[in-house]
C-alpha cells in the first residue's frame, strides 16, 4: 500500500488546548491536496460514576461548539502530557461532581474525531462513590444528575445523547459491566 505524505504543515492557529494546521498532502496518485488537522496537546481522560444504587451519575453544561446544554460524563484534559489519565479521571471525577472514588477501573481508550482531530480519551468506571462538594473553574457552571442506565440507553438511541466519549462510555458499560464481564 503506497503512502500519504505530509509535504508541509502550517499553524493557522494555536489555542489553549488545541493548535489547527493546514496540511499539504501529497497522494498515493500524485494529486496534491490541502487537509485540515487539529491538534489536541494533552489528551484527556473522562469517567462514568455509578452510585451504590446503579443510578449514573452525569454532568449537564453549554456547549459553546453546539450551542446548547449537553448530558455527558465528566471529563478534563490533563494537566501536562504526562499526567496519567487516571489521576485526571479522578481529578475531573470530584472537580465536576462533587463525588470521590477510591475504585476506579479503565475501561477503554477512544479517538474522537479520527477524520482531523488526534485528540485521545481514556475511559474509566469509578464506584463506591462517596459524595464531597464541586471544585469547578470560575468559568464553569455545570449541574449533577443521576440517571437509570436504561434512560441512558434510550437517550442515546434517541439521538439525545451524541458526545461521543460520553456514548462510549455507557455503551461499554452496559456491555462489559451488565454482563458480568471483568474489568481489568
Amino acid at each position: 500500500m503506497e503512502h500519504v505524505i505530509t509535504e508541509k504543515r502550517t499553524l493557522v492557529h494555536k489555542g489553549s488546548i488545541i493548535d489547527v494546521y493546514s496540511d499539504e498532502m501529497l497522494l498515493p496518485n500524485g494529486n496534491h491536496e490541502t487537509w485540515d488537522y487539529v491538534e489536541h496537546r494533552m489528551g484527556a481522560a473522562c469517567v462514568l460514576p455509578v452510585l451504590p444504587n446503579g443510578k449514573i451519575v452525569m454532568v449537564k453544561q453549554f456547549r459553546h461548539a453546539l450551542n446548547r446544554y449537553t448530558i455527558e460524563v465528566p471529563a478534563g484534559s490533563r494537566d501536562s502530557k504526562t499526567e496519567d489519565t487516571l489521576v485526571c479521571a479522578t481529578r475531573e471525577l470530584e472537580e465536576e461532581t462533587g463525588y470521590t472514588s477510591d475504585n476506579i477501573k479503565f475501561l477503554l481508550s477512544l479517538k474522537t474525531t479520527v477524520a482531523f482531530c488526534n485528540e485521545s480519551i481514556d475511559v474509566y468506571l469509578a464506584r463506591d462513590l462517596k459524595p464531597g462538594k464541586q471544585h469547578l473553574d470560575e468559568a464553569e457552571s455545570i449541574n449533577v444528575l443521576e440517571f437509570e442506565l436504561d434512560e441512558l440507553l434510550d437517550m442515546i438511541y434517541q439521538g439525545k445523547l451524541q458526545d461521543s466519549k460520553t456514548v462510549s462510555a455507557i455503551l461499554a458499560y452496559a456491555v462489559k459491566c451488565q454482563n458480568n464481564s471483568s474489568i481489568s
